[in-house]
């Protein structure tokens, strides 16, 4: 029986895990319920199993009936602050909080693999680690993994690693999406508060006002990006959050906005720091007035591996069909903290479209939204990819050695 067809076999198991996921969904680092399901699902199989110190992951290893390298699967269980609203027949028990980004699609995925590559472990020219990982959604999980040992579980380090991640709209259901190089942006954070001398709002040069000074700043990034970057190598900076004052008759003490800065290479993300503080005290000392910038690198560029893209392709056009892999022309300008194991392991980052049937992928919901939905059949297609990529790059490597 070839993967894809044990695969299916397991669907009704798979569906049945992903409903109890997703009824629970649990937030950030701390995912007890969640740990729990999957020790539960991975229970009775022959793997070394570990939980994490500082966040509620699980690694489990399962260990090749023949020797050779590491190959390690990525899957990440947390959830949104969000409400649901996606109408699905199985949803959110837990008010505020919603798998809206199909993270337990993926933790279901990468369960199923394990238990179709323990069934095959006599096959399996070396040794595959499950990472099962918390906090992907800002709080830099996959870090914390890597310090904690993770990329070291099997004792040695991995010579590849894949990821899965699903889409519930633009991508018809079904079909996977790739490319070398860059897949994913870096995505870092702008805090700034503006600091001047408060009035009355009729006698402005008796005070020190922010307002425009903190205005200028938002346009300034703006122009900064057009005029300071490359247009074939695009940083996007928004502002999504902008607060001062109490009335229209107040110059108020402060002004602050928030921002989430983007950018695909390591040389833009490098730059793109100094240039912006750069700017803002500039502006700010222009005003005669304070500026404090809080700028956090969050996740850096996720790039994957030329050769393990073109690995993952010709494996999806071989198990499954021709149609169902095409490369993307461009990156997705969303981000992942997989991008830390990108970073020290060659890897392949894949998308999945899981928009449900029937809807329209040009208008489904898209992720992150409080109507996104998720087709539970391609849970064994996600399920027999993993193991597919595990199994054939340990074997090419048998092969090649």
């Amino acid at each position: 029986m070839s993967l894809r067809e044990a695969a299916k076999d397991l669907g009704e198991e798979l569906v049945r895990l992903r409903h109890a996921l997703h009824r629970e969904p649990e937030l950030g680092l701390d995912l007890p319920r969640t740990q729990e399901k999957v020790l539960g699902a991975l229970a009775g199989l022959p793997l070394e199993v570990t939980t994490g110190e500082r966040l509620s992951s699980v690694t489990a290893v399962l260990r090749g009936g023949r020797p050779g390298p590491t190959v390690l699967l990525r899957g990440d269980m947390d959830a949104l602050p969000v409400s649901e609203r996606s109408g699905a027949a199985v949803v959110s028990a837990l008010p505020g909080r919603m798998h809206a980004c199909g993270h337990d699609l993926h933790t279901t995925m990468l369960a199923g693999a394990a238990h179709l590559l323990a069934a095959r472990r006599d096959r399996l020219a070396g040794d595959v680690v499950f990472m099962f990982q918390p906090g992907e959604e800002g709080q830099g999980g996959a870090k914390i993994m890597i310090d904690e040992g993770v990329l070291d579980a099997s004792g040695r380090r991995p010579i590849a690693a894949y990821a899965l991640h699903v889409i519930s709209s633009v991508l018809p259901r079904g079909l996977f999406v790739s490319r070398g190089g860059p897949i994913m942006a870096a995505a870092d954070r702008l805090k700034v508060t503006v600091r001047g001398r408060g009035g009355h709002g009729s006698m402005p040069h008796r005070a020190a006002d922010p307002i425009p000074a903190a205005c200028e700043m938002v346009t300034a990034l703006q122009t900064m990006v057009t005029r300071g970057f490359d247009v074939f190598d695009p940083v996007v900076v928004t502002v999504g959050s902008f607060h001062a004052g109490t009335a229209d008759n107040i110059i108020p003490e402060e002004a602050t906005f928030e921002a989430t800065v983007r950018s695909f290479s390591a040389a833009a993300h490098g730059r793109v720091q100094e240039r912006i503080l750069t700017l803002l005290k500039g502006i700010a000392a222009a005003h005669a007035l304070e500026v404090d910038a809080e700028y956090d690198v969050s996740y850096p560029v996720t790039v994957n591996s030329s050769a393990e893209a073109d690995f993952t392709g010709d494996t999806v056009r071989e198990v499954f069909d021709e149609h169902r892999y095409i490369t993307a022309p461009q990156p997705f300008t969303g981000s992942e903290d997989f991008s830390f194991v990108c970073d020290q392991v060659p890897s392949a980052f894949v998308a999945l479209g899981a928009c449900p049937d029937g809807a329209d992928p040009a208008r489904a919901a898209y992720n992150h939204a409080p109507e996104a939905a998720f087709d539970d059949t391609v849970l064994p297609d996600g399920a027999a990819l993993y193991a597919e990529l595990a199994e054939r790059r340990l074997g090419l490597e048998a092969a090649t050695a």
